[in-house]
């Protein structure tokens, strides 16, 4: 619905999206970096969720199906990993930004999921979390794509909330 409207709007053809999710590598094993919506259970530990967020509206926040969740999960899982198209990308092979990654996930700001509350021209979402992340960790975010003729609404959220992280201090 989102992608039908958006495409209406600025009068061109609809787009595939794609949602991003991360999988760390460092010695102390593989983590599962994702946003995901809504937060199944009070459960968070078993998931590794290191945040929470609200969905569509703060006041609305308190009830679980208006929280979405920011994990590291421990030998976590993506659950349609094999239906990637064109399969995952490797971004880096370095152990400190695996590291420095991992340590950022837990300052990953909690904007308000669905909204743009930067004026990016962006709404907040799970690819905002992954590009900030990205962003965050010094790697050079601009050059990863979504496949060919795809988007990746939310990513530029992502980017526009590490860059004003950047220049206030804050991680």
């Amino acid at each position: 619905m989102y992608e039908a409207v958006k495409s209406r709007l600025e009068r061109r053809p609809p787009r595939d999206l794609y949602h991003t999710a991360l999988e760390v590598h460092t010695p102390e094993g593989r983590f599962i970096i994702e946003n995901a919506w809504p937060s199944p259970d009070a459960d968070t530990a078993s998931r590794g969720v290191v945040t929470e967020g609200p969905v569509l509206s703060r006041r609305i926040a308190r009830l679980r199906l208006f929280r979405y969740e920011v994990r590291r999960w421990k030998d976590g899982v993506i659950p349609d990993a094999q239906e990637a198209v064109g399969g995952p990308q490797l971004l880096s092979t370095d152990l400190d930004t695996a590291k420095r990654i991992l340590h950022l996930v837990q300052s990953v700001p909690a904007f308000v999921w669905g909204r743009d509350e930067l004026g990016a021209s962006d709404m907040w979402n799970s690819n905002s979390v992954i590009s900030w992340l990205l962003a965050r960790s010094g790697l050079e975010v601009d050059a990863v794509k979504p496949p060919n003729g795809g988007g990746a609404p939310g990513w530029t959220a992502g980017i526009v909330a590490a860059r004003q992280s950047d220049s206030t201090g804050r991680p």
